[in-house]
């Protein structure tokens, strides 16, 4: 197996811009691509942004942030980010783009060149079918934030050799990551339990039981969640939370993971959350104020 040092990221926005960062602190030589100039062009802003932020708080020294930092290099075409030892995924949680970027990156890699995807919900197994190593195609789900969560979950594909995945737990933790295993179901271990969750909230929401302040007060306080489930449904993106209850309600055929007509609704309407300033919480002002 050979050993890692060089990782590229296909997708520089929050999660592929986030994994970069983490990537690069654990010491590897990092490419960022995407295929959005403006978005490549703004990655290493955000990233530098983020790691002053740390260094400020005290979480990393300066040195290894400006080190971390140089680690980064912008790529402009999937040629130069096929040159790595180790290519993460990170574009939208769409099966078609995802599919589309890895047939045309498989015929640009090396042979020994190792392929991870950071689906939230999708299957290894189909994205791994593909590309021409579904032996060294597995599932590398970083949480976002990726630089601060701790946990990386590990998703083998019906064809992923042990070779494969011990490369990528060893990997992970190299990052200071825990790892845990999952096996390829839809939306494997983490989303499959908390985007049901979100989703009930948003019933809970739709029904009148409570508004947003309430529902995510109760979770709080009663349940002790560090944040509402509405309010984290809005950090992690509406879209994002409908793509993966689509993928559960589609790939298990159980009425219990249809997705709210109310969730539709808002991602119909371009209200995704923080990244585009409204979803159960209107961003606009210096205080989130609940849209219902």
């Amino acid at each position: 197996m050979t050993s890692i040092k060089t990782v590229s990221i296909l997708g520089a926005g929050q999660m592929g811009s986030g994994i970069a960062q983490a990537v690069a602190l654990g010491g590897y030589e990092v490419r960022l691509y995407d295929v959005s100039a403006e978005r490549s062009a703004g990655a290493q802003g955000v990233i530098g942004a983020s790691l002053a932020r740390r260094v400020a708080r005290d979480v990393v020294d300066a040195a290894s942030a400006e080190a971390a930092l140089k680690r980064i290099s912008i790529v402009s075409t999937l040629t130069e980010a096929a040159k790595a030892d180790l290519v993460i995924e990170a574009i939208s949680e769409q099966e078609a783009a995802k599919k589309a970027v890895l047939t045309e990156l498989t015929p640009l890699l090396g042979p020994d060149t190792l392929l991870a995807s950071n689906t939230s919900s999708i299957s290894i197994t189909r994205l791994a079918s593909v590309t021409d190593r579904p032996e060294r195609f597995i599932g590398l789900h970083f949480m976002k934030p990726a630089p601060v969560m701790k946990l990386v979950e590990i998703v083998r594909g019906i064809a992923t050799s042990a070779q494969t995945y011990e490369a990528a737990v060893a990997f992970a933790e190299s990052l200071g990551k825990t790892t845990t295993e999952a096996e390829d179901f839809p939306a494997f271990i983490v989303n499959r339990i908390l985007a049901p969750m979100m989703n009930e909230a948003v019933y809970t929401l739709y029904e009148g039981v409570g508004d947003v302040a309430s529902i995510d007060t109760a979770l709080k306080l009663g349940a002790n969640h560090p944040m509402g489930p509405l309010e984290l449904a809005d950090f992690m993106g509406l879209d994002v939370v409908l793509a993966i209850m689509n993928v559960l309600h589609e790939g298990l055929a159980d009425t219990k993971y249809r997705p709210c007509p109310l969730l539709v609704k808002y991602v119909e309407a371009g209200w995704l959350g923080r990244k585009s300033g409204r979803g159960f919480y209107d961003y606009s002002g210096p205080t989130p104020a609940p849209t219902r």
